[in-house]
């Protein structure tokens, strides 16, 4: 599936501010299930750009923007091409989980992060879970992210990025980014790499994917999303969306990955004064067939991180 994203942020201050700095993580990844057709960004007030992959892979736009202003808009505009995921085969055993190879390879997502670290109630629960979905590794996640969509209802502006995942697990309610982090945190408690993602997902309804295709060419608004991914000893990383109650699939648009959200915030930034600011975030996605465009040099050196 091709489709086209434009992401843009406003920023509006009460007065002059200066001395803007901030990074942009918008940019479609490229690996064996997507690949990254064009990217560019813009900026306004006007301000030189500059890229490079960070340490989990993801690629990072820096600017600033040193005279006085009173808005701030950013603008990521890219043509990405998605494939469907196939799912794991076979039976990979719990044993393997506590390989010396593999722990070592995957332990910077078995580790406690501020956002995914869990009290002994949901080291409990997820315990208890993997236990009844016996002793396969896949079995055992999809039986955790079952547990996630029965615990949780989603619902808009009663949650924080901030709160620790038991009070979200307590409080029943969140969105996306809470799905994704109670869930990396159920995995890690019983020994099963997780890794929290960014990226877009293109649908009418951000919390459902039952809604009909929409047409060719037809645009949604949206925001960005967050799922995430489990190792699975022997066969990769299994992508699942808990908000959806799914497998990650074509719809679904990978920007990056980490060990919670502060690894992937979609854009973070400091300035100089004493104004208040807020911030207005939109996503328009648009499905295409057969578009052409230029393709962005900072895609090889994208696709040269992803294959370390």
């Amino acid at each position: 599936m091709r489709l086209e994203i434009r992401y843009r942020s406003m920023f509006e201050y009460e007065s002059f501010v200066t001395e803007s700095q901030n990074e942009l993580r918008a940019c479609p990844t490229s690996d064996e299930f997507q690949e990254l057709i064009g990217y560019r960004v813009a900026v306004s007030p006007a301000a030189k750009i500059s890229s490079f992959i960070d340490y989990w892979g993801t690629r990072v736009d820096a600017f600033g923007h040193r005279e006085p202003h009173s808005s701030l808009e950013v603008v990521a505009s890219a043509t990405v091409e998605t494939r469907p995921r196939p799912l794991p085969s076979g039976i990979s055993r719990s044993e393997h989980l506590v390989d010396p190879p593999f722990v070592d390879r995957h332990s910077e997502f078995l580790e406690r992060t501020p956002h995914c670290d869990w009290g002994d109630g949901i080291a409990a629960l997820a315990s208890q879970h993997v236990a009844l979905a016996g002793d396969d590794v896949v079995s055992r996640v999809l039986a955790l992210q079952r547990l996630v969509g029965a615990r949780l209802q989603y619902r808009k502006g009663v949650t924080t990025i901030g709160m620790d995942v038991d009070e979200v697990l307590d409080g029943g309610v969140g969105v996306c980014q809470d799905y994704a982090h109670l869930a990396v945190a159920l995995c890690r408690s019983v020994g099963i790499p997780a890794r929290y993602v960014s990226g877009y997902l293109f649908t009418r309804d951000e919390t459902t994917l039952v809604d009909p295709m929409p047409e060719d060419d037809e645009a949604l608004r949206v925001l960005t999303h967050a799922w995430f991914e489990a190792a699975v000893p022997g066969w990769g990383w299994l992508a699942l969306d808990p908000t959806n109650q799914t497998v990650v699939g074509e719809r679904h648009v990978k920007i990056g990955h980490g060990r919670d959200y502060d690894d992937v915030r979609p854009l973070c930034g400091v300035y100089s004064g004493a104004a208040e600011g807020r911030v207005t975030p939109t996503v328009e996605m648009r499905r295409r067939t057969g578009a052409s465009v230029v393709t962005d040099p900072g895609r090889r050196m994208q696709q040269a991180a992803q294959q370390q």
